[in-house]
């Protein structure tokens, strides 16, 4: 129904193959166990190793470091088509995390962790939110003291994180620590392997709203030593703004999932109504559900002609902060007004599970509280008015 809206410029022969693949693939060897992992709670970490030999998990990093060197944009498809497949964001969160250690992180750092993320040996988490610290980042509490005495060059870590996607299944994560002042001047990220480390210890497995196969956890750190060289950078004090300068890439890996979504639903729509019986005819034939689904159609036409606009200017240099947050608060939002009028045209089925619109649209309420909930985005853009 929307093929039209990939054609852009962005959008050449090449990305559009790359599309193929990830699509075949996901439908292939992911759809079938999406059942079975929204019931464990989660998606198996090896799951993710073949997906990133077929060079679906990092595209866009360097040769140097296992990628295959393409744009972002090829990421941006990779969430594209998960997010219309119902495959939570657990990978949105790892390239996340290894655009951190490709920016800021020493060549050895880079050497170490890169190829692994990038074949999907390793998969990464990022812990920022704590239980009494969310958006402010500036307030967060767990510290790191260095302790160059007895074992050697380490960095002592105390505190714990909540809400952390990939908290349970990852087995490297990026935390953001205290390691001096208050405020922003004292953040830094490090980076660490969880498996078998003495003093990490993954708290309860959070039961959501929503996306129900992606696993959020509280995460533990009690007197957890890291050697002093997983500092990301090497240099204290660099964290926050580390933190900020992805943001525009950020927000594209939540807003290219809205647009996807958004037209799923849509499209599902269209069909059961079309094809669902009331009153001797089809639900489709009330003017009501015609003049629903045209506003739906129209929404998804303008979300994905603003977001094709935003990844085009991402890819060319251009993209400002400011319009990124509009992109991130304006689609989640129509992502969650679509999907609730969608869902109504479904009538009681549309309430059921089994049901992908009662997904999509219990997946979708997440979209304007992580990465920023809307009233931030709103307000940081609002700063920019005032200058």
């Amino acid at each position: 129904m929307f093929p039209q809206l990939h054609r852009h410029a962005w959008m050449d022969a090449d990305v559009e193959a790359f599309r193929e693949q990830v699509r075949r693939y996901v439908e292939g060897e992911l759809v079938p166990h999406l059942g079975a992992w929204r019931r464990q709670g989660y998606i198996p970490r090896e799951v993710w190793r073949p997906f990133g030999e077929m060079g679906f998990m990092l595209p866009e990093m360097s040769e140097a470091y296992g990628g295959s060197g393409v744009s972002l944009a090829y990421q941006l498809v990779v969430q594209d088509e998960l997010a219309k497949a119902e495959v939570p964001a657990n990978t949105a969160v790892h390239t996340i995390a290894a655009h951190y250690i490709q920016d800021y992180g020493t060549e050895a750092q880079k050497q170490r962790w890169l190829p692994k993320l990038a074949s999907g040996e390793m998969l990464a988490g990022i812990a920022l939110t704590e239980p009494g610290c969310g958006s402010d980042l500036k307030a967060l509490r767990t510290r790191a003291r260095r302790d160059t005495e007895g074992q050697g060059d380490h960095y002592v870590i105390d505190g714990a994180k909540t809400f952390i996607t990939n908290g349970y299944t990852a087995n490297l994560l990026v935390i953001a620590v205290r390691t001096g002042e208050a405020g922003s001047r004292g953040v830094s990220l490090m980076v660490v392997e969880t498996q078998d480390q003495p003093g990490f210890r993954v708290g309860r497995r959070l039961e959501k709203l929503g996306q129900h196969a992606s696993d959020t956890a509280e995460l533990f750190f009690d007197e957890m030593r890291v050697p002093a060289s997983h500092l990301l950078g090497g240099v204290e004090g660099k964290g926050f703004a580390q933190l900020m300068s992805q943001l525009p890439y950020e927000r594209m890996l939540l807003c290219v999932p809205a647009a996807a979504v958004i037209e799923r639903a849509v499209e599902m729509t269209v069909a059961y109504t079309q094809q669902r019986k009331a009153f001797g005819q089809t639900v489709f034939d009330f003017q009501n559900t015609r003049f629903k689904l045209a506003e739906c159609a129209t929404l998804a036409h303008v979300v994905r002609s603003f977001v094709n606009d935003c990844v085009q200017r991402m890819l060319d240099g251009t993209l400002d902060d400011e319009a990124a947050y509009m992109a991130k608060w304006w689609c989640t939002e129509q992502q969650g007004k679509v999907t609730d009028e969608c869902l109504q045209l479904f009538g009681g089925y549309g309430y059921m599970v089994e049901y992908p619109i009662a997904r999509l649209y219990a997946d979708a309420r997440i979209q304007r509280i992580y990465g920023g909930t809307t009233e931030i985005m709103k307000d940081l853009i609002a700063r920019k008015l005032a200058l």
